[in-house]
């Protein structure tokens, strides 16, 4: 069974950018590990509450075959947090899926791993992943070898899309 980790912020992660793409995965049999600092119960953005089932810096990346980092605001929390891009790089490093959506990618990109590649960010980041040596595409999704990222909320169903195409 393949099986995907997502990591989502404490607090101010986007609900529909983490539940969307979870019910893409999880009807199509994808086991989905939810990640984040806390194993407490997390608010988002609109309120949904999560409980996380793994601390970040637990995870073992060879026991997923994607990476995927939620966006929302709380997603800055991860922005320059060492243990979230070692583990981006670390999943990249193994041919991994990594995706991001939102503000999301900018932790791809401070992880290296948007240099030279196509990508899509929610406008206020793009100039960040833009410095990071990313090719900015104003589009919903953009998919680009094994990394996926999109750009916001109504985005998300596309995201999961995405993710579940380069899964199977």
């Amino acid at each position: 069974m393949k099986s995907v980790a997502m990591v989502i912020a404490e607090k101010n992660f986007r609900d529909e950018e983490y539940q969307r793409p979870k019910e893409v995965l999880e009807k199509a049999g994808i086991k989905v590990v939810t990640i984040s600092t806390t194993i407490s119960t997390v608010s988002g953005k609109l309120g949904l509450k999560v409980t996380p089932d793994l601390l970040l810096d637990q995870v073992n990346i060879n026991d997923f075959d994607a990476l995927i980092f939620i966006g929302g605001g709380g997603a800055e929390q991860y922005f320059d947090d060492s243990k979230a891009i070692k583990l981006a790089q670390e999943a990249a490093g193994k041919n991994k899926i990594c995706g991001a959506i939102c503000i999301a990618p900018v932790i791809l990109a401070n992880a290296g791993l948007l240099n030279h590649k196509k990508a899509t960010v929610f406008q206020s980041e793009i100039s960040k992943i833009k410095e990071k040596g990313a090719h900015y595409t104003n589009k919903k999704v953009v998919v680009d070898g094994h990394l996926v990222t999109a750009n916001g909320p109504e985005a998300a169903e596309d995201f999961g899309e995405a993710i579940l195409k380069l899964l199977t």
